[in-house]
């Protein structure tokens, strides 16, 4: 369960795959999830918040996210992870990705330079004192651009069934392809009402913590605003997911169904 709680947190802060002409976001836009075991077991929070910013005298977003443990959970495993990315406000690549974890114990604070125009990744290790360069390929994004990236620059229009979508990310030291499969569209109930939503599925290295690589469900409002919903995780023994909990600041209405 602590390794599948991180990892929902992580896809909270780089999963969306649903894009128009017009961006789907803006300064204020401001999320919480709530995390959850089996849909009743509050597992933890996470939070992402987009503020106007400039980086090295250019105008980007500065995007903070947060998670934690809570209830019974953190008494055994206490969980407090900052992630910031300050990315272009027109092209949406990043300049600058932070990391600063604890996860029950286990600690990093990671900050990471991109040099888009020679494609190079400058990682600096805080807690360990050492500085390393990597190459990156064209165009990378870090685990919080993608997030913002993909809702900007893929076509929603050309989805179809089964359609696969990929990103290049650069995380910790590490050249990362990033993969969405699109499963098409599903009518889900959420504390705001019933919301039409573009369901995906997020593939994950299978292992000790998935048996298969398709184990987790992403589903995004069907809208301008492409405002995740929820992530599901299915397990041996019920499931882990993460549910919007709140918003304020979306730049488009938000579309909810409502029942005759």
């Amino acid at each position: 369960m602590k390794k599948i709680f991180l990892i929902l947190l992580g896809l909270i802060f780089i999963s969306n795959a649903f894009a128009q002409n017009e961006s789907s976001f803006g300064h204020g836009e401001w999320f919480r999830f709530e995390m959850s075991y089996s849909g009743f077991l509050k597992a933890g929070e996470a939070t992402l918040s987009v503020k106007k910013d400039r980086y090295r005298n250019k105008p980007v977003y500065h995007v903070v996210g947060k998670g934690w443990t809570t209830g019974a959970i953190k008494w055994f495993f206490k969980v407090e992870d900052r992630y910031e990315s300050y990315f272009d406000r027109e092209n949406i690549m990043p300049y600058k990705f932070i990391r600063n974890i604890d996860e029950g114990g286990h600690t990093k604070n990671i900050e990471i330079d991109f040099d888009q125009v020679n494609n190079k990744a400058y990682v600096n290790n805080i807690k360990h004192n050492s500085k390393k360069v990597f190459d990156t390929k064209p165009n990378i994004q870090d685990m919080i651009s993608t997030f913002y990236y993909l809702r900007d620059n893929l076509d929603i229009s050309n989805l179809y069934k089964g359609k696969e979508v990929h990103v290049d990310m650069f995380f910790d030291e590490e050249n990362y392809g990033f993969k969405l499969k699109y499963l098409g569209i599903e009518t889900i109930e959420t504390r705001f009402g019933r919301v039409n939503a573009l369901k995906f599925r997020p593939y994950v290295m299978a292992g000790r913590v998935f048996k298969e690589e398709e184990s987790l469900t992403l589903w995004v409002s069907n809208d301008k605003n492409k405002v995740p919903l929820r992530i599901q995780a299915n397990l041996a023994v019920g499931s882990l997911r993460a549910d919007l909990d709140a918003f304020k600041g979306l730049k488009h209405p938000f579309q909810i169904i409502v029942k005759k």
